[in-house]
């Protein structure tokens, strides 16, 4: 990858408001209902109105248009709207086109929204199912006739490698499962609420595609999540303590696949995560030392370890010891694995809480969150900061 000039969005937005549903296995409602629940929460948190709202940013994979969405929120003129692709990746690029929108003054106030019935509706862990004809699904076909159907068993082709390029056992990979457990513990709206797990219990638990057990894949979801997105000057005179956006990245890979990269000269990192944090921090100015708190997208745990090793925490094959020597607080609202999994989003909502000093697992002192989205698909990611 080429070493381009840091650009100039730091600094020039904020994160003002976050609101959630609650997180359910059976929501019980539409979509729709969830997203404009999610949009009035976090609008409420942020001490603006839908008249405030002039833009809207969701995911290509969201069932509820933002004119729909719009409406149903009683939001009225929109200048800008926008959908990211690639699933789970687009999480923190939503925020990403809404603080761009922001600092060109394309919108003054844009609200990023994901919901979903992926529990009680589609569930995305069942597989493919059906695909039309598509240039994207063509490389599904080298996959999919070889039995590699779901989410789980693409990933555990590139798990199964890491642990052999390591000389490591599926063990390692509990450490992840039991750091998210512990804080999903002590977080009253996870779904594993009060449920910590033990390394002995994800070593027994069942295998679902080898080396991936039952205990190293994200949990299925109903749910709603929101961000409120404004310039840093207009963040200022709101209630609550701004989450500046102090970098934002995408990044896809050479050879970049959605999760089946399998022909890459390497299958033991995520290169795609490697461009998003040459991004971040070339354009913050900030090192790994610099983190008080990460919010990495765990929706299955070997790809946690690998953002580790990517951002530079430690060594290539080394973060398991590192994740189990809490030498960085991780997930602290339990993650996509022990709170919900919105997508990613719901990530983005605890760096947040994380900055103002409200979470309830408080980092004490935490001035810089570093957040990011989908793994083995292009994919996006956040550094945010303190105001001054």
């Amino acid at each position: 990858m080429s070493a381009r000039k840091p650009d100039t969005l730091g600094g020039r937005a904020a994160i003002v408001g976050i609101g959630a549903t609650e997180f359910s296995k059976d929501s019980g409602r539409s979509e729709l209902k969830l997203a404009v629940e999610a949009v009035q929460t976090a609008l409420d948190d942020a001490g603006l109105t839908p008249a405030d709202v002039d833009g809207l940013v969701t995911f290509t994979m969201d069932t509820s248009p933002e004119i729909t969405v719009a409406q149903a929120s009683g939001i009225g003129e929109l200048t800008f709207f926008s959908r990211v692709h690639y699933g789970g990746g687009a999480a923190c690029a939503t925020v990403q086109q809404a603080a761009l929108a922001v600092a060109t003054g394309v919108a003054e106030v844009v609200v990023c929204y994901r919901a979903f019935n992926e529990r009680s509706g589609r569930r995305f862990g069942s597989g493919v199912q059906h695909r039309e004809p598509s240039a994207e699904g063509a490389a599904l076909g080298w996959s999919l006739p070889f039995g590699l159907l779901t989410p789980a068993s693409w990933v555990a082709m590139a798990a199964q490698r890491y642990l052999y390029a390591y000389g490591l056992t599926p063990e390692v990979f509990g450490h992840v499962a039991v750091t998210d457990r512990r804080h999903a513990a002590t977080n009253p709206a996870a779904y594993f609420h009060g449920k910590p797990i033990t390394l002995a219990e994800h070593a027994a638990s069942r295998w679902i595609v080898e080396p991936l057990r039952l205990l190293d894949c994200c949990q299925e979801t109903d749910g709603g999540q929101a961000i409120v997105v404004t310039s840093v000057e207009r963040a200022r005179d709101l209630p609550r303590p701004p989450a500046v956006i102090t970098a934002a990245a995408q990044g896809a890979g050479r050879g970049q696949e959605q999760m089946t990269s399998f022909y890459r000269d390497d299958l033991t990192g995520l290169p795609e995560m490697g461009v998003v944090a040459g991004q971040l921090w070339r354009g913050s100015g900030l090192t790994p030392a610099d983190i008080d708190v990460a919010v990495l997208y765990d929706h299955f745990t070997p790809f946690v370890l690998m953002q580790l090793e990517e951002f530079g925490f430690c060594g290539r094959g080394e973060a398991a010891g590192f994740v189990a020597e809490g030498a960085l607080p991780l997930n602290t609202h339990g993650g996509q694995l022990g709170e919900a999994y919105l997508h990613g989003m719901n990530g983005i909502a605890e760096a947040v809480r994380q900055i103002r000093g409200s979470s309830v697992n408080q980092v004490p002192g935490a001035a810089r969150t570093l957040v990011t989205a989908g793994t083995g698909v292009p994919t996006s990611g956040l550094l945010l900061g303190a105001d001054g």
